[in-house]
C-alpha cells in the first residue's frame, strides 16, 4: 500500500457522513434481532387476602398482566405500585418482587401454590376458598421470559426495574386492543386461550421494550450516552452490524470521522471500555449465546466471528466469559420447565 503525500491528501474532499440519527433510531436498528418469548406462564385466579412472591432466574425477565384487579406490586426495596384491571408490566431483569392484595400483606413463593399443568408451558393456579363466587378476586397472567438482546446486553442494565405499559398507551394506542384481548382470553377460558394469551404476552412485552427505546430510553445514562452521540453511535452500530470484522482503532475512528486519539479517548470516557475491548466483549457475548442457546458448533462460531483458528477463539472466549466454549456448550441451553416455574 502506497502512502500519498500529505499535500495530496489535504486536497481530497472529506468523505460525506450520513446525517445523524436519534439514539432511539440507532438502538431500534440494533434491536432487530431481539428475542423475547415466554418459557413458562401461569394463569393465577386468587381471592384476597393473598401475597405471591416471585424469585429470580439469571437472564430471565418477568411479565405480569392483571386481567382483574386491583393488585399491589411490591419490589425488593419496598416500593409499592397499584396495578388495576388491564395493567401490564415487564421486569426486564426479573428480580424478587411480590403481587399482593394489600400493601402490608405477607407473601409466599409462587411455586408453593398448588396448580395444574394445562399445556407444556402454562400452569393454572386457583387459590379461591370454598364458596368463593366466580369472577371475584384477582386474575393474573404471568410469564417468565427469555430476554435476549444479542450484543445489546448493556441496554438491559439501563432499563427501569419495572416497565409499565400504561406509560405508553397515549403514544402507542395500538397496544390497547392487545390488552383488551388478553383480558377476554384470561377471563373466558375459551378453547386455546392459553396459547393465545402466551403469544399476546410476548408481543406486549416486546412492545413495552420498543416503546421505551423509541421514547429515547427514558433517563438512562452511561452506555446509552454513546448512542446519543450521533458520531459515536454510528461506530457502535457498525460494530454490532459486523462483529466478525477485524476492526482496527483507525477504521473505527474513520467511522466516527475523528483522529484515533480523539476517538479512543471519547469512546473510553463514555463506555468505560477501550474500542477493541468492546468489540472483543461483544463477540464473546454473541458466541456464548450461539454456542449455549442455539447449539451452534464451536468451530462455526469461531469462523463467523472472524477467528482463523479454534484455539485462538477458545482462548479469547475463556478470557472474556470465564469458561471454555466446550463448558458453555455442555450446559443445558435453558432452564427446564420446573426450574422456570420457580421464578
Amino acid at each position: 500500500m502506497f502512502d500519498r503525500p500529505s499535500e495530496s491528501r489535504s486536497e481530497q474532499p472529506a468523505p460525506r457522513q450520513p446525517p445523524p440519527r436519534p439514539a432511539g433510531d440507532l438502538v431500534s436498528e440494533l434491536l432487530l434481532g431481539m428475542r423475547l418469548f415466554g418459557v413458562h406462564y401461569r394463569r393465577i385466579a386468587i381471592a384476597p387476602p393473598f401475597g405471591i412472591g416471585f424469585g429470580t432466574i439469571a437472564g430471565r425477565a418477568q411479565f405480569h398482566f392483571v386481567a382483574r384487579g386491583p393488585v399491589v406490586l411490591r419490589t425488593v426495596d419496598g416500593t409499592l405500585q397499584t396495578l388495576n384491571s388491564g395493567d401490564a408490566m415487564l421486569l426486564p431483569r426479573g428480580g424478587p418482587h411480590e403481587l399482593l392484595s394489600a400493601p402490608d400483606q405477607a407473601s409466599r413463593d409462587v411455586a408453593s401454590f398448588e396448580g395444574e399443568t394445562l399445556c407444556q408451558s402454562v400452569r393454572i393456579i386457583r387459590a379461591c376458598p370454598e364458596g368463593c363466587e366466580p369472577g371475584t378476586g384477582a386474575l393474573i397472567f404471568s410469564g417468565c421470559m427469555e430476554f435476549d438482546l444479542g450484543g445489546m446486553h448493556p441496554l438491559v442494565a439501563l432499563m427501569p426495574e419495572v416497565m409499565l405499559v400504561g406509560t405508553l398507551l397515549n403514544r402507542y394506542p395500538e397496544i390497547l386492543p392487545m390488552l383488551e384481548a388478553m383480558a377476554r382470553e384470561a377471563c373466558d377460558e375459551r378453547a386455546g386461550f392459553a396459547a393465545i394469551l402466551a403469544r399476546l404476552a410476548d408481543v406486549v412485552s416486546a412492545s413495552i421494550v420498543r416503546g421505551w427505546v423509541e421514547c429515547g430510553c427514558g433517563e438512562a445514562k452511561g452506555w446509552i450516552e454513546a448512542l446519543r452521540d450521533p458520531r459515536l453511535g454510528r461506530v457502535i452500530a457498525a460494530m454490532h452490524r459486523d462483529p466478525g470484522r477485524d476492526w482496527t482503532v483507525a477504521e473505527l475512528a474513520a467511522e466516527m470521522g475523528a483522529s484515533r486519539s480523539v476517538f479512543a479517548e471519547r469512546f473510553l470516557a463514555v463506555t468505560g471500555l477501550t474500542p477493541l475491548r468492546y468489540v472483543a466483549d461483544l463477540r464473546m457475548r454473541l458466541a456464548a449465546q450461539w454456542i449455549g442457546r442455539d447449539r451452534m458448533p464451536i468451530e462455526a462460531a469461531a469462523h463467523r466471528l472472524g477467528y482463523g483458528s479454534q484455539a485462538a477463539f477458545s482462548r479469547a472466549f475463556k478470557r472474556v466469559v470465564g469458561r471454555s466454549p466446550g463448558a458453555v456448550r455442555a450446559t443445558p441451553a435453558a432452564p427446564s420447565g420446573d426450574a422456570a416455574a420457580n421464578a
